[in-house]
């Protein structure tokens, strides 16, 4: 049976005989509800669909209201198993305390997979998995000394805490010219980053003069002029935050 063939009723009867295997009365189509399993005083609900979709999950969490545990089921997918995408859909049914059901026909022959039980999220669990990207997140926001990015935006260059910090230094060394690391860090620039960035040169922006010292190359121009506003911002940082700095640079110069 091919899954562009699938109709909700050929999930019904091996998805009814899973729940009758474990000790569960079954009935079918009880108010609303595609099949409902009862044990004891324990009421399961089992929601049939050919395809998950966000109108079948929030129909499920509906059904928690009613029932002790609920189960989507649906025709196991043949692509999705296994990416990145298929991780994020299961991971929204853990987190819904939702229970997942695959169906797969092999001929007139019917497989059965639980491949989620409703069981309650662990959130604190999942905080702690979570916590390197946690912890990235702030040190890159906090990183970035102004919002210079349009959320929601595609197809744009992102303004990253490192590319904030690489255009800084490119405007110390257009607005005073050839400078040392520990030159442009006297004038506000990163003290752990300043070096580095010089060093590796990811974007082309610099030029190293001799040992120690760099000044902007054509590109460097031309990425001030891209990022107008971001620099701007630092030409007036540099002018009023490291006045008596950049003074006392020019002044050795002389």
């Amino acid at each position: 049976m091919e899954d562009n063939k699938f109709l909700e009723s050929d999930l019904w009867k091996p998805v009814r005989d899973l729940f009758i295997d474990k000790g569960y009365t079954v009935r079918s189509e009880v108010k609303d509800c595609d099949i409902v399993a009862i044990k004891g005083e324990e009421l399961v609900i089992i929601e049939l669909k050919r395809n998950l979709s966000v109108d079948l999950l929030s129909q499920a969490v509906k059904r928690q209201k009613s029932a002790d545990l609920v189960y989507i089921a649906v025709p196991k997918p043949k692509r999705l198993i296994g990416n990145s995408k298929w991780k994020d859909i299961c991971h929204l049914i853990r987190r819904l305390e939702l229970g997942l059901i695959l169906v797969a026909f092999k001929g007139d022959k019917a497989i059965v997979e639980i491949a989620i039980e409703p069981i309650p999220f662990d959130r604190i669990k999942s905080i702690n998995m979570g916590k390197r990207r946690r912890d990235n997140i702030i040190k890159e926001a906090n990183s970035r000394y102004e919002d210079f990015n349009i959320g929601g935006s595609k197809g744009r260059k992102l303004v990253t805490a490192y590319r904030e910090s690489a255009v800084f230094i490119a405007c110390c060394l257009k607005k005073v010219g050839n400078l040392s690391p520990k030159q442009l860090t006297k004038l506000g620039t990163d003290e752990k980053k300043t070096s580095s960035i010089l060093r590796e040169n990811h974007y082309g922006w610099f030029v190293k003069i001799e040992r120690g010292i760099y000044s902007i190359s054509d590109k460097g121009q031309e990425a001030l002029k891209e990022y107008r506003e971001l620099s701007e911002y630092y030409y007036q940082k540099i002018d009023i935050e490291h006045k008596e700095k950049l003074k006392e640079i020019e002044e050795r110069r002389r």
